[in-house]
């Protein structure tokens, strides 16, 4: 089973364009037969079209809602303002999702969904952590999910998690609260001995991550973290290859590469 995430960066290239490219980017995403591709920075006007453009089940997340300025928009509005430039303006309009794409051949059993910033999980960690008010105004933002969803291939079943951490530089202490939370948060949906996959962009590196380490562990189990902040986390599934990035000449479009992002792909049994 191959399962690959990518952040498709609302469909914009590197360096980013006026157009966006997101059905591109999508289509892109399962071209070569993944079985489970975890995508964010989808724009929520793209969810109600990801079944149909990728032939695969989709089961999607919304994290940041369209909005126009103070106040709450529709998909349809956000995609008509940021359509006047869509590498400048990018989710400043059409709100933010993440996806879980499911090949045909598996079923989606489950549901599930965790915001990862509520207001009293920061109030708590920045009383921890001893954050400034920056660092707390940051962090309330953009509210960040964890999705996960149970799926089954008609003899074993098995929980993948898509995740987009709160990028902050400042302090990527945020990024890395929010992923325990995360982790804890799939820990207990899963059945004891059930396979897991955790993927998603993490907004940080397993150099500068107390938790990437600490899953590495008996108690957590899970495989180790590769360089980069994308990864594919896996447990009680054996690792055959990978990670793996996709190069920048195979995501080709109008000229320039999609995405900041490289898709991330790894292979288990």
């Amino acid at each position: 089973m191959r399962i690959r995430t990518w952040n498709v960066f609302h469909g914009n290239t590197k360096p980013t364009q006026r157009q966006a490219f997101v059905r591109e980017a999508v289509e892109l995403g399962v071209a070569d037969g993944p079985d489970v591709v975890c995508l964010q920075e989808l724009p929520a006007w793209s969810l109600s079209r990801l079944a149909a453009w990728s032939g695969y089940t989709a089961s999607a997340a919304l994290a940041a809602p369209p909005m126009l300025g103070p106040l709450w928009s529709t998909a349809g509005i956000g995609r008509a303002v940021s359509s006047l430039d869509a590498g400048l303006l990018r989710s400043a309009f059409s709100g933010q999702a993440n996806a879980i794409l499911v090949a045909r051949h598996l079923h989606v059993l489950e549901e599930h969904e965790c915001v990862l910033n509520t207001r009293s999980f920061r109030r708590a960690q920045s009383e921890w952590l001893g954050l400034g008010v920056a660092a707390r105004l940051g962090w309330a933002k953009e509210r960040r999910v964890c999705q996960a969803v149970r799926l089954t291939d008609g003899e074993r079943t098995l929980v993948v998690a898509n995740l987009h951490a709160t990028s902050y530089p400042p302090d990527e202490r945020l990024a890395d609260a929010e992923l325990l939370r995360a982790f804890v948060y799939v820990d207990g949906l899963a059945q004891p001995g059930e396979p897991v996959a955790v993927a998603g962009d993490f907004n940080i590196t397993f150099e500068r991550s107390r938790t990437l380490l600490d899953l590495t562990d008996d108690d957590w189990g899970f495989s180790g973290a590769d360089s980069g902040i994308d990864h594919v986390l896996v447990r009680n599934l054996d690792l055959a290859s990978g990670p793996t990035r996709m190069a920048p000449e195979l995501r080709m479009v109008n000229g320039a590469p999609l995405s900041d992002h490289a898709p991330v792909d790894v292979v288990v049994e």
